[in-house]
């Protein structure tokens, strides 16, 4: 099985940035890329940002303003956030993307966008 976990979230001013942080852990040998999401009542999951191998993809919205990256020494997939705006507030969700299909989610992370 693998196992993410994601850390990072928070409260921010408009313009400011934050950095989402999602840790794999158990068999990351399964994994084949992550993805991060966000969810917001009322609105219909989004796609934010992907990584596999070196490839990156940005949903359009945060093209520009976010970078996705994969440290391999500690299994950490980062998801830098600049310019944030008050509609980026979500939780937000880190999940790996397994080789064989399906995907592992983690717990989510809150990052509020308010001033």
């Amino acid at each position: 099985q693998v196992h993410v976990v994601e850390s990072g979230g928070g409260l921010v001013q408009p313009g400011g940035s934050l950095r989402l942080s999602c840790t794999a852990s158990g068999h990351i040998f399964r994994m084949d890329g992550i993805n991060w999401y966000r969810e917001t009542p009322g609105k219909q999951r989004e796609l934010v940002a992907t990584i596999t191998g070196g490839n990156t993809n940005y949903g359009d919205f945060v093209r520009g303003r976010f970078t996705i990256s994969w440290d391999d020494a500690s299994n950490t997939a980062h998801l830098r956030m600049n310019n944030l705006k008050p509609e980026d507030t979500a939780v937000y969700y880190c999940a790996a993307h397994l080789r064989l299909g399906g995907e592992a989610w983690g717990q989510g992370t809150q990052v509020t966008v308010s001033s």
